[in-house]
């Protein structure tokens, strides 16, 4: 018997197996959402989407982060017909009929009211104990950013007007217990929080609740957004999903999305700025586009307006006949252009030999 059956057969935890044959760090199987560039800010690619651990949408009041919450979590029921929706909520702020408008069945969901960091942190570890691997559940809290302490409602309860510094300390306890969990019951958890505005002389963004959401997360988005007007008519907002921090997405990543009040969420907004950037559309004269051809350079007619690049026959040619989706996996995702470049390598090597034979 070798040194390593050894170990793994003395080893009192169940999982324990040689690392190249583990199942926690297997390829991690990826929902994609129906927006490329949401799946680019989750995965660095445009075909990938959201995969197991801890997800943290965070920004300020109305900034659609439960949009984008169940945009994903219908994405995870499309590709498992057996899934269902572990909701927490502390807002009550989305109603059966907000489900619906993505495509979610409602008799799919479990709806756990909760009031406290301490009830959600119960309640949490007890569900997460009893689901197996082989479940496919998905978790969305709604949210962080408005949960009280136990001790926070008892100090209101008995009328005392009290600083809390519990709350923060309950809900790293809270994500530290969590998260191993969810790798290896391969869940994913989706946690709504809230941003305020640091003091100082360049105030900035903060996600709220401590250090061990940071510590926890995998990826944590802080939401921007600008208002989109006709006119003076406000039509829908153009938002940032600035990455925060991700396993997957290089940090400080700027994915431009827009929603409007017709629509909701455009599925291929975000597209255009960055092909413009990398010189895959071009804007010939002020309002219009046009795809460009890469091999000559030359602009390919017709020329359309800004809202008929949201149309999927503008993208089509461009994902099928150029690099774009390289592009974009190269610009977003960690370690993709050493990896490619790499690749490469490998294959005019392998080329080189066989010119030699």
């Amino acid at each position: 018997m070798s040194i390593m059956d050894k170990l793994k057969k003395n080893s009192k935890i169940k999982e324990t197996q040689v690392l190249d044959k583990s199942i926690f760090f297997s390829k991690k199987e990826q929902s994609p959402t129906d927006v490329p560039m949401v799946n680019v800010a989750l995965s660095g690619d445009p075909d990938g989407g959201l995969s197991s651990g801890l997800t943290v949408l965070a920004g300020p009041s109305k900034h659609f982060k439960t949009s984008f919450a169940l945009l994903m979590a219908a994405a995870y029921l499309r590709k498992h017909d057996d899934a269902v929706i572990l909701f927490y909520d502390s807002e009550f702020g989305s109603p059966q009929s907000y489900f619906e408008t993505f495509g979610i069945d409602t008799s799919r969901v479990l709806h756990t009211p909760i009031v406290d960091v301490e009830q959600l942190k119960f309640d949490l570890v007890g569900q997460l104990d009893n689901i197996e691997r082989k479940d496919h559940v998905i978790i969305v809290i709604d949210s962080i950013g408005n949960l009280a302490s136990k001790k926070e409602l008892q100090d209101a309860k008995d009328e005392k007007s009290v600083a809390d510094m519990s709350r923060a300390k309950a809900l790293k306890g809270l994500f530290r217990m969590v998260t191993p969990y969810l790798t290896m019951r391969n869940i994913p958890l989706l946690a709504i929080n809230h941003t305020y505005q640091e003091i100082g002389l360049f105030p900035k963004a903060v996600v709220s609740g401590g250090t061990g959401i940071y510590y926890s997360a995998d990826n944590i988005w802080i939401l921007g957004r600008r208002q989109n007007k006709t006119g003076t008519e406000v039509t829908g907002y153009d938002f940032v999903i600035n990455v925060e921090k991700s396993r997957f997405v290089k940090e400080k990543s700027k994915v431009p999305i827009t929603i409007s009040w017709d629509g909701g969420i455009e599925s291929h907004s975000g597209l255009l700025d960055v092909a413009l950037d990398g010189g895959y559309v071009a804007k010939p004269s002020n309002g219009w586009y046009c795809r460009v051809d890469r091999s000559t350079g030359e602009l390919v007619q017709p020329k359309v307006r800004e809202k008929d690049t949201l149309k999927p026959e503008f993208w089509v040619p461009i994902f099928k006949d150029t690099d774009f989706k390289t592009y974009l996996i190269e610009k977003y995702q960690i370690g993709a252009k050493q990896a490619n470049a790499k690749k490469l390598a490998e294959t005019n090597s392998v080329h080189e030999d066989e010119n030699e034979l």
